[in-house]
């Protein structure tokens, strides 16, 4: 039987003062890489005191459920011949925090995919595909929180009409 297990690796450097000198002060920046990849710029949330020009790991987050569905609606519609023309998606994060500590959680993540289809293309059966690339996406499975999504699916006019 062959291994279906895939495996990611990343590499994290702290790229902030040579030493931490409090846990108010120090500064939180860090650079996520890959081989062959760009340079992820991330820190904590400005709410933590984090820079707010940086990814935070609850952005990125977010963008990998979106990104994971997009990914799954896109292949699902390739298949079935439905024609995408736009996708984007507005994704929105909650967490709290629910310890004395600051310690928290997502409770719940929405996902805002609009999608504009080609003229002619089945937008019913588009809008069912959400609920596979929902049910198959490999992140939305991770996590212990729901993910909702709320498509809006459109079919584009014909040109001349």
């Amino acid at each position: 039987m062959t291994d279906r297990r895939h495996h990611y690796s990343t590499h994290l450097v702290w790229t902030g003062a040579a030493k931490t000198k409090s846990f108010r002060n120090h500064v939180r920046s860090y650079e996520i890489s890959a081989p062959g990849k760009p340079v992820i710029a991330g820190s904590s949330d400005p709410v933590f005191r984090g820079d707010a020009a940086r990814w935070n790991p609850e952005d990125l987050l977010v963008a990998s459920l979106s990104s994971c569905h997009k990914l799954w609606y896109m292949g699902l519609c390739a298949a079935e011949g439905i024609v995408v023309l736009a996708y984007e998606d507005e994704a929105e994060g909650i967490m709290v925090e629910e310890a004395v500590d600051g310690a928290g959680q997502f409770v719940q993540v929405t996902l805002h995919p609009r999608v504009l289809l080609a003229p002619g293309s089945d937008r019913q059966k588009a809008e069912q595909l959400h609920e596979t690339a929902h049910a198959n996406c490999f992140v939305t499975r991770s996590v212990n929180f729901p993910v909702l999504h709320e498509p809006v699916v459109e079919v584009a006019v014909p040109q001349g009409s």
